[in-house]
Order: structure tokens, then C-alpha cells, then sequence
């Protein structure tokens, strides 16, 4: 694990491979580790950049510098410091919505962008948004991190062949930091591109799971909103494709890179 100071945080990443590169953004709650299926696949043809996003993993973990603009703004700066002019931005899930800001914000970064069981504006989903913001908040309140991670890891990896994969992503999830993770969720939740999403130019891979909280139609809505996006659904699948399908994912992946 290497370390680097960025807007006054330690932030921690991993650097593997030659090649165009591939930066690799994890869930809320997670670390890099949402990566490793990816990282010895696709290390042999690119140089694959792993980061734990501010108040996850290895990374500080502030008091109250929060946001997606503010881990935006992280990524970007660890890339100039690594002399990356360009870059495919690959985010999952929380990831997803650092990947979408980083192609509004900075779109001569990009090659390309990748979404995963993501989308552009997590402060106008609608009921389901409203229900998960609520709910979560509520839960975190009265019944702790602990028993949370212990909710969303059966919700991920339900079937009875997936207790390994529950088992270390509820481990994960479990020794977050209780502040970084509340004020890492209610910003995420406060975050939107709106309007920004049909500026985007980059040319987009968006990876939806057919058993995702939310459903194909949500990611088709958003696809039909952008210049260059290509929509693909990976079956038997849930929230954390990249885990449960990693070689579906990558498969996919690899296409869309070979097509450039």
C-alpha cells in the first residue's frame, strides 16, 4: 500500500501494471479491496490504480471534510502527483458518482468512464432514494455499524455459496469509522450532476446488475440522457457485480477497452 497527501488527507493507493491507465474507485464502506478479482486481470495489459477514498481504508479519515466533490477532487490530485494526464475512470456503486463528477469536472482526465450499479444524481432517485436515505440513517442511529454491516453483506451475497464473500465484505464493512461512514453516506445522498449529465463527452461503459437495488430501467433512463453511453447488464448478479461476477464484469470490461 503506497500513501500520498492530497487536500490535506493521507490518501491511500495501490499501482500495478504498465499501460494505458485504469483507475479503480470502490463502493461506500468498502476499500480497495471491491477490486481484487480486477487488479491480477487486467494489471497484465494496463497499469491499474486502486485508491481508498477518503475516510475508508488506509486513508484519513477527517472530522467533517466530506463529499464527492471532495474525493473528486482527491483522485485528481493523486493523478497529477503520478504524472497521469489520462486516465479510464472506473467507479462502483459511491465510486460511481466520484467517476461521473470527475468526467464533469475534469473531462480531459479521461479516456474513458465506467459506471457500475451507479448513477448521476443520488439526491433525485426518487422514492427509492428518500426510502434509502432514511432507512440507512435510521439503522446507523439505533442499531450501529456493526449490525449494518452485517444487513448489507446478506443483501449482497444472499445465496448459500456466498457466505465466504458475505463474510469478508461484512468484515470490511465493519471496521469503518462510524463518523466517516455516516458523513461519507448523507453527502454522497446530497450529491447530483443534474443538467451536467448531458455535458459529458467521455465515452461511457455503464455495468448494471439485473438484481441491483435499483432496476435495469433506472440505468436506461440515465444511458438515454447521455452523449456516448452504452448500457450492459450482467445477469444473476447483485449490487456488488464486480464480486459476485467478476468474471462476467471483467469480460465485459475488456470488450469495451479492445473497442477504444
Amino acid at each position: 500500500m503506497l500513501k500520498t497527501q492530497v487536500n490535506d488527507i493521507d490518501l491511500a493507493y495501490e499501482d500495478h501494471g504498465k499501460g494505458d491507465v485504469l483507475v479503480l474507485l470502490h463502493g461506500l464502506g468498502s476499500t480497495i479491496k471491491d477490486w481484487d478479482a480486477q487488479v491480477p486481470f487486467f494489471s497484465k495489459t494496463h497499469r491499474v490504480i486502486t485508491v481508498d477514498l477518503r475516510g475508508h481504508g488506509e486513508s484519513t479519515k477527517p472530522q467533517n471534510a466530506y463529499g464527492v466533490e471532495l474525493m473528486t477532487e482527491d483522485v485528481k490530485q493523486l493523478l497529477d502527483q503520478l504524472n497521469i494526464k489520462k486516465a479510464t475512470i472506473i467507479g462502483f456503486s459511491m465510486g460511481g458518482a466520484v467517476a461521473f463528477e470527475m468526467a464533469a469536472q475534469h473531462p480531459n482526465y479521461l479516456n474513458n468512464l465506467v459506471i457500475v450499479n451507479s448513477g448521476p444524481d443520488f439526491n433525485d432517485m426518487g422514492q427509492i432514494g428518500e426510502d434509502l436515505l432514511k432507512n440507512r440513517t435510521t439503522f446507523l442511529e439505533t442499531k450501529g455499524l456493526i449490525t449494518l454491516a452485517k444487513e448489507i453483506s446478506f443483501n449482497m451475497f444472499p445465496e448459500d455459496h456466498q457466505i465466504e464473500l458475505r463474510n469478508e465484505f461484512e468484515m470490511r464493512c465493519k471496521k469503518n469509522d462510524y463518523n466517516a461512514y455516516y458523513k461519507s453516506f448523507v453527502t454522497l445522498m446530497a450529491w447530483g450532476l443534474g443538467d451536467q449529465l448531458k455535458q459529458i463527452t467521455a465515452r461511457t461503459l455503464v455495468v448494471a446488475s439485473d438484481m441491483d437495488y435499483t432496476p435495469i430501467s433506472f440505468k436506461e433512463n440515465y444511458v438515454s440522457r447521455m452523449q456516448d453511453a452504452t448500457l450492459v447488464v450482467i445477469k444473476n448478479s447483485r449490487h456488488g457485480v464486480v464480486i459476485d461476477q467478476p468474471d462476467a464484469f471483467n469480460l465485459e470490461l475488456q470488450k469495451f477497452l479492445k473497442n477504444e
